[in-house]
């Protein structure tokens, strides 16, 4: 079976990146910026609000060795669904909540388990997900400087305060799915 990719936007792509990185199976994670207007945006231009990107991650993955379902089990894990272009302290439209497609069978799938999320959001009366189910209509690597950001500088401030226990909580509750 060939390798697969998703794309997917849940706050700052440090976040997910650093969390996606420890994954079993998940042979490459690459930040970027998806589904915007403007061709090859800047940082810069993505962090002003009018080029429509959405931070995002491209986790590129052997399903023989984990499978779509178990990546967007990690995804709801590690941010808020319910939060309308915010994360934390993060504020914008580039911090939206997005699953990013390619084909059929991942929205399928994709849709199934925000239908799930949904439910059980609802069951704790926390709302449902305003996490966008789209085609992936365009995406642009980031900067080099934000590729492996965490594994490089995990003293920083963000990292230390917003994205360490992100992957803390990942490893404490799904740690079946921790590389070895």
């Amino acid at each position: 079976m060939l390798p697969a990719t998703i794309t997917l936007g849940g706050g700052c792509f440090w976040c997910l990146e650093a969390v996606y990185e420890q994954v079993r199976g998940v042979l490459r994670v690459e930040s970027g910026y998806a589904n915007g207007h403007v061709p090859a945006p800047t940082y810069e231009q993505v962090c002003e609000g009018t080029t429509g990107h959405v931070e995002v991650v491209q986790v590129h993955y052997d399903p023989q060795q984990v499978s779509l379902r178990e990546l967007l089990e990690v995804f709801f894990l590690i941010h808020d669904p319910t939060t309308l272009n915010r994360q934390g302290n993060d504020v914008g439209t580039q911090y939206r909540s997005g699953i990013y497609v390619i084909s059929e069978e991942q929205r399928q799938t994709a849709q199934a388990v925000l239908a799930e999320v949904n439910a059980a959001l609802a069951a704790e009366g926390r709302g449902v997900a305003v996490t966008e189910l789209c085609p992936l209509t365009q995406y642009w690597p980031a900067e080099a400087y934000h590729q492996h950001y965490f594994a490089q500088h995990p003293q920083q401030g963000y990292c230390a305060y917003v994205v360490a226990p992100k992957v803390d909580k990942f490893r404490r509750s799904l740690s079946r799915l921790l590389k070895a």
